[in-house]
């Protein structure tokens, strides 16, 4: 009698940026792996996202020359689910009609750097890429914290510190700030005759992008590197900001006195690993509660792919989920540094 074949779990973890995609089986193998563009339907419509799955989704079973319905389950964790309860519905919607209702679940994209970063297990991750948010998990309980967009939070997040960068930009042209490098730099990046020319930089026809406006946080980091105290604070008041987004997820998650909690990381602020990742870390782990900083263990996508196991009700072994992390090299969204 022939062997039934082993169970496959489909991740993806859309991102304000791009959109990664993994397919693992039960015995953490990694079967195909695939890119593509951002998932943020507040910027690309909900049917360009859709779309974008779609294509997405058949482009990495195509690799494994597998069809829709080889997929056991499936988890897509998208930008900004939950944040609007009447596009729930639609946004659960959003792998039809290639997959089966019964056979994905959408969620929050955070869930994809949790579940990868601490391979499934308690504790809290923090993200710093496009935007940012703190999600947790303990003794069954879930809680997160920021995340609540560009206009008003996403403190910390690489669109932040660019947003901060542009002021401090605007500030040292018109002689409210002392000039430093900063000023120099932001003038030779974008060519400036004038320096209100920033304004249609910014500002113009196909331009001012949340994605956009985020890659200037280079620039920033550019800007402290070179000696630009001011610049340099913004980076201070990030991991200021980052750091009371994980101090209030074992607030909301009744973690008791005494429990020291992992944290872990995602995004692409941490590979500033000057000016982020070691402030920060030394923050946590200095702290009263005494956090662990724990290395990010799988990428959010194959996060997604471990999450969608768990939720079908099979979750993979532990020695599953260290055979894909030996596999980490070569998939979407893999990070080697910081750790």
């Amino acid at each position: 009698m022939a062997r039934d074949p082993l169970r496959r779990y489909l991740g993806v973890d859309g991102g304000g940026s791009k959109t990664a995609f993994v397919l693992v089986d039960e015995s953490g193998a990694v079967l195909a792996c695939h890119q593509e563009g951002p998932a943020y339907y507040l910027q690309t419509g909900i049917e360009a996202m859709r779309a974008m799955l779609a294509r997405g989704m058949l482009a990495t079973l195509t690799q494994a020359s597998l069809t829709p319905a080889a997929v056991n389950f499936a988890f897509l964790g998208l930008p900004s689910y939950g944040e609007d309860s009447q596009l729930l519905a639609t946004l659960d919607a959003a792998a039809a009609p290639t997959l089966l209702r019964g056979q994905y679940r959408c969620g929050n994209d955070a869930l994809c750097g949790w579940a990868g970063a601490l391979g499934g297990e308690e504790g809290i991750n923090v993200i710093a890429g496009t935007g940012s948010m703190a999600y947790g998990e303990y003794a069954g309980r879930s809680a997160r914290a920021g995340g609540w967009g560009e206009l008003f939070s996403d403190e910390g997040s690489g669109y932040w510190v660019a947003r901060e960068g542009l002021q401090l930009f605007s500030r040292m042209s018109d002689g409210r700030a002392a000039r430093g490098p900063l000023y120099e730099i932001f003038r030779k990046h974008f060519r400036l005759v004038s320096d209100l020319d920033l304004c249609a930089a910014v500002y113009g026809t196909g331009r001012g992008e949340r994605t956009d406006v985020a890659s200037l946080s280079g620039l920033v980091a550019e800007a402290a590197r070179a000696g630009d105290t001011q610049a340099r604070s913004l980076f201070t008041r990030a991991v200021e900001e980052l750091t009371c987004m994980v101090d209030a997820v074992p607030e909301q998650l009744q973690v008791p006195p005494g429990v020291r909690l992992n944290v872990s990381h995602s995004g692409g602020m941490f590979k500033l690993r000057d000016l982020v990742f070691e402030p920060l870390r030394a923050r946590l782990e200095g702290s009263p509660r005494g956090y662990r900083f724990a290395a990010a263990r799988l990428t959010p996508a194959a996060g997604a792919a471990l999450y969608a196991a768990r939720v079908s009700g099979v979750p993979l072994t532990a020695q599953a989920v260290a055979t894909l992390e030996s596999q980490q090299h070569g998939l979407p969204g893999w990070d080697p540094a910081p750790s």
